[in-house]
């Protein structure tokens, strides 16, 4: 296996950049020419040790990092399927028998219909004999303590952290995908190590981490895990938040609010077209999303990667603007951050930053009250300013929060309320309308 530092690294390129393992084969060849770099937040050697203490069997600590995932699941012997490394077998949920021994499932707008031993688009969830698993419960292939504006969420406890968790597996296929090496791959072909909720959840309790982000790939896909986890730890005080691309379905969605605290939905472009051709998936569902995010009432915020002319047109934002603006109101925040060239787009140059201060303008304009310039540091656009009287209330540098203003999440200077959620005690009071 790789060394500690090579195990717990992320791409230099990009806000939310994988902690992680790299996939084996040509995967890991390409991994060994890019130009990645040890995160300073990453575990050490010493809180790894701490980590497999707390994990007890099912993590195995060697002298060069973790150990692979054990043959399936904890708990799951009785499942049928092939015993494959890398693969942590769980019942799933949200499917329907159909006939022949087929399901479909329903957790996510594909729908997809298995065949008996097929897996569904998503490459980590198989049906066998008739039952439909998921082969990632609790296969983590990546894991970090990032600070929460890495999300990024702004408006969510200000300069906290947040221990932050994926496994293989993604429900589409962004061709700019900076996570790819692990969203894009099988959880066979990544390195993992397998963490039940509960021991998930003592790790956070000992590392007092009072909020656990599901993230880098895509955390539908790992839905089981995450809803579980989520569950458990509220019930100690840890607050969750989902980082999606918003692919799923109004009933899963629903139920797993209950148990979040916080989502930032990735918002690709306001075009259909956009979406099938540079993303494998329609506009339509993750719109549906953000509308049933509003009506439940849990805080979210929206990001738009702007990719140079593919989705920066100024028509297309404010298109877009309008629409955050009349479905879901002036309050949530859009964060418009700074495309670099990665995975399948190697072609286009980054985001020019004069066209990140253009798009935020254009939502301003609009009438949305908090947009941010992202992946700019030291830019203003990455402050947060009251919309009422223009103090400034936060000051960023980077991930990092300078100087925070906000009193009982209100406004200093004119003691207007600033939308948010300002501190542990108000995300875990949080409950569904």
């Amino acid at each position: 296996m790789d060394n500690l530092g090579n195990v717990f690294a992320r791409s230099s390129e990009g806000r939310e950049g994988v902690a992680g393992l790299s996939p084996r084969g040509v995967a890991q060849a390409e991994d060994r020419g890019s130009s990645s770099k040890t995160l300073t937040n990453s575990l050490s050697r010493r809180e790894l040790v701490r980590w497999g203490f707390a994990c007890g069997a099912a993590c195995v600590l060697g002298k060069t990092g973790f150990a692979l995932a054990q043959q399936d699941g904890a708990g799951t012997g009785a499942l049928n399927g092939p015993k494959l490394e890398g693969l942590a077998r769980h019942p799933a949920m949200f499917w329907e028998k159909l006939a022949e021994n087929q399901v479909r499932c329903t957790l996510c707008p594909r729908e997809c219909v298995v065949a008996d031993v097929e897996r569904g688009y998503c490459g980590v969830r198989e049906n066998q004999g008739g039952e439909y698993q998921t082969l990632v419960y609790g296969a983590l292939c990546s894991a970090n303590v990032d600070p929460i504006e890495k999300k990024p969420l702004f408006h969510y406890i200000p300069g906290s952290t947040a221990f932050s968790i994926a496994t293989a597996g993604c429900n589409i296929e962004c061709k700019f995908c900076q996570n790819w090496r692990i969203s894009q791959f099988r959880p066979e072909q990544v390195e993992s190590v397998l963490i039940t909720p509960e021991k998930l959840v003592a790790v956070c309790k000992s590392r007092r981490a009072h909020t656990i982000a599901y993230t880098y790939s895509e955390p539908v896909i790992f839905y089981e895990y995450m809803h579980d986890t989520a569950a458990l730890a509220r019930r100690h005080g840890i607050g969750s938040v989902m980082i999606s691309n918003g692919y799923i379905q109004e009933k899963p969605l629903r139920q797993l609010c209950r148990h979040l605290t916080g989502v930032k939905i990735d918002l690709k472009a306001f075009t259909e077209t956009f979406y099938t051709q540079w993303c494998a998936g329609h506009l339509k569902p993750v719109l549906a999303t953000l509308e049933i995010l509003k009506d439940i009432g849990i805080w979210f915020e929206l990001v738009v990667l702007i990719i140079p002319t593919l989705n920066d047109s100024p028509d297309e934002i404010k298109q877009m603007s309008k629409w955050v603006l009349k479905h879901l109101g002036p309050n949530v925040p859009m964060h418009f951050t700074r495309f670099h060239p990665t995975y399948r787009v190697t072609n286009l140059p980054r985001t020019p930053i004069p066209t990140l201060e253009r798009c935020r303008e254009i939502a301003l304009d609009a009438g949305v009250h908090y947009v941010y310039a992202g992946n700019v540091p030291m830019h203003p656009g990455e402050n947060t300013y009251c919309h009422s009287c223009g103090h400034e209330l936060i000051q960023r540098v980077g991930f990092r929060v300078t100087s925070n203003t906000i009193k009982s999440g209100k406004c200093p200077k004119c003691g207007t309320k600033i939308p948010g959620v300002w501190s542990r005690e108000q995300a875990l009071a949080f409950k569904p309308r």
